[in-house]
C-alpha cells in the first residue's frame, strides 16, 4: 500500500509488551537504532505482530518538541 508519509524505516520487531489497551512495539531499524511505538493491542492483534516479524514504522509528525535540559541539568537564566 503506497503512502505519502516519507519517512518509513524497515526493521524487525524486537519486543512486544502488551497491556489491556495498548502495546509498547520495539522495531529494530539497524545501525544500533531502534524505533519505539505504542500502538493498541487490537492493532498488535490485526498486524499479526511478534517478535522477529518484519514491520515498517512510519512516522509523519507535525512537530517536534526540543529541550536544552540535558539529563536533568539546572539551567540557569
Amino acid at each position: 500500500m503506497p503512502i505519502s508519509a516519507r519517512n518509513q524505516f524497515e526493521g524487525t520487531v524486537r519486543s512486544i509488551k502488551g497491556g489491556a489497551v495498548m502495546a509498547e512495539v520495539v522495531i529494530d531499524i539497524g545501525g544500533g537504532h531502534e524505533i519505539v511505538s505504542l500502538i493498541s493491542a487490537s492493532s498488535v492483534k490485526r498486524l499479526k505482530l511478534k517478535k522477529g516479524s518484519r514491520a515498517v514504522a512510519v512516522i509523519k509528525a507535525t512537530e517536534v518538541i526540543v529541550s536544552t535540559d540535558l539529563a536533568g541539568d539546572a539551567v540557569d537564566d
